[in-house]
């Protein structure tokens, strides 16, 4: 399993605007850490890393995104890289093949927003406000009318007002510069806001809100923050993941709470995090593995808070482990250890918050299922 998730592709820190544009961008070098069966990790190699390792001597990384066994990441330039698995096309290299180290995506330096999805697919857009996917298509998740796999980046319809993007497991999210959502692919449990179970190959206007802000999927659920400051989800309800109280299923999307209060959110694979405007940080859904960061192994149907930090920026959640900056640049990691993902130097997994050795110059940070990538 994978995470699949998250809203604007790679956290957001300096540099970057809270809907995902470009803006300023500091040098940045890129670090990698965790499972690495396919070369995820970007090192020329299939070796686990319990510890950040550097990934080649680049530095101008700008956003990164990690995937089920497979990375992408753009530099300030705006040319694309992949790298990893590669069995459904989700590198975008036209191929089939494996790369343990960072590959080109074509020669285009027009790519800003990216995201990968959890069955081997990847969606992208560029600074024209197009948007391109490639990848697995078993479910429609591409959104191109159909089911047909593609190695290589096509364009999703004509439209250049894409913004913000979330792929989960096979289902798709995006908003648009207008503020309204669009979802397509697997439904099968109402995760894409829609009011039923169908599947769509093309995207489909969740309501007629203009207001949504950010976005994250998870396992078959999605969560997401309107400008006002409330809080949302839909999909499927498991161990209270939804954020409501109960286990319940839903196919529209779903206030948490009534607070205006709330203003970024992740999603993991069975359970979410989001920060609050005080820069608090609170968790809900599975936490068998102590993704949550509550100290405990005890699931949750409504949001919990993290600790008493009020200095919480922005975050990832991967399959069953977390990651978060402080507005300090440091980072904290959380719950599942068994391939080194917490960057720890070990193999043992935590329920609390531990930081990732004394540096505070951390600028961005993304999960996979097993594996951590960051600036």
């Amino acid at each position: 399993m994978s995470i699949r998730q998250q809203n604007l592709g790679s956290i957001v820190k300096p540099g970057f605007n809270p809907l995902g544009a470009q803006t300023s961008v500091t040098t940045a070098t890129l670090f990698s850490w965790g499972q690495n069966a396919f070369g995820n990790l970007g090192l020329g190699n299939t070796v686990n890393r319990s510890s950040p390792v550097q990934v080649g001597s680049l530095t101008d990384w700008a956003k990164t995104s990690a995937g089920n066994s497979f990375s992408l990441a753009t530099t300030t330039s705006g040319t694309l890289y992949s790298w990893g698995r590669n069995n459904s096309g989700q590198l975008g290299l036209g191929n089939l093949t494996n790369y343990s180290s960072p590959k080109q995506v074509g020669v285009l330096t027009t790519w800003l927003n990216i995201n990968n999805g959890d069955n081997g697919y990847a969606i992208a857009t560029k600074t024209d406000g197009t948007l391109w996917a490639w990848g697995d298509n078993a479910d429609g998740q591409l959104g191109l009318g159909n089911i047909t796999n593609y190695s290589s980046p096509k364009q999703v319809g004509a439209l250049t007002n894409w913004l913000s993007l979330a792929a989960g497991t096979s289902q798709t999210l995006a908003i648009k510069t207008n503020g309204t959502l669009w979802a397509w692919g697997r439904n099968q449990l109402g995760q894409l806001g829609l009011g039923n179970t169908t599947y769509y190959s093309s995207p489909k206007q969740v309501g007629s809100l203009t207001t949504w802000s950010t976005i994250s999927c998870g396992g078959y659920f999605s969560v997401a923050t309107q400008t006002n400051g409330t809080l949302w989800a839909w999909g499927q309800g498991s161990y209270g993941k939804l954020g409501q109280g109960n286990t319940t299923n839903y196919s529209s999307p779903k206030q948490i709470g009534s607070l205006t209060t709330w203003s970024k959110v992740f999603a993991g694979y069975d359970y979410a995090v989001a920060i609050k405007t005080d820069g608090t940080l609170w968790a809900w859904g599975y936490n068998a593995n102590g993704e949550l960061g509550l100290g405990n192994i005890t699931n949750y149907s409504s949001p919990k808070q993290v600790g008493a930090l009020t200095t919480w920026s922005s975050g990832y959640g991967g399959d069953n482990h977390c990651a978060m900056l402080t507005t300090d640049g440091a980072l904290w990691m959380w719950g599942y250890n068994g391939n080194g993902q917490l960057g720890l130097g070990n193999i043992t997994s935590y329920s609390s918050p531990k930081q990732v050795g004394s540096l505070v110059t951390w600028a961005a940070v993304t999960c996979s299922n097993e594996a951590t990538l960051a600036t």
